[in-house]
This record gives C-alpha cells, sequence and structure tokens, in this order.
C-alpha cells in the first residue's frame, strides 16, 4: 500500500473529503517522525512500536573491490509489531 492509496482508504471510510485526508495522514507521519528525530519511542497500542537504533561506527569490505572502508555512526528507524498485529497475520 502506498501514501496516496493510504489517503484514498482514509477519505472513503471516514468520509471526508481526500485534501482533508491528504492532510491527516501527512500529520500522522510528520508527528512520528519528529518523535523519532527527538529520540522518543512511539507506541501505537495494537500496532506496534517505533524506536530509534543507534549503530557505531564500524570497518567495513568493499564487496567490488575488498577495499577496507570505515563506515560511518547512523540512526535508524526500528519497527516492532505489537501482539494484535502480529495475532491478526496468522
Amino acid at each position: 500500500m502506498t501514501k496516496a492509496e493510504l489517503v484514498e482508504t482514509v477519505a472513503s471510510k471516514v468520509d471526508l473529503p481526500r485534501a482533508v485526508a491528504e492532510r491527516a495522514v501527512g500529520t500522522v507521519f510528520d508527528e512520528l517522525t519528529e518523535a523519532l528525530k527527538q529520540g522518543d519511542k512511539v507506541n501505537i497500542s495494537g500496532f506496534g512500536t517505533f524506536s530509534v537504533s543507534e549503530r557505531k561506527a564500524r570497518t567495513g569490505r568493499n564487496p567490488k573491490t575488498g577495499e577496507t572502508i570505515q563506515i560511518a555512526a547512523s540512526r535508524a528507524a526500528k519497527f516492532k509489531a505489537g501482539k494484535t498485529l502480529k495475532d491478526s497475520l496468522k
């Protein structure tokens, strides 16, 4: 499902104009992103938890040349599915 498909689904199920549904979906994503940027966990009950994972700097290898390279430290978003979501997929 794409963001556009999600907007269409929200608009039709809640009987909202598409522009309003698009703003609502965009606001949810913006707030989720902002919370993760600040290092907060986002827990959506029954769905799952979003968090930020810190990755340390490390040495890697270029698979094409075999040359050793330094990989910089980074942060990545992580998602852990909640029990309700897991159970619904069985």
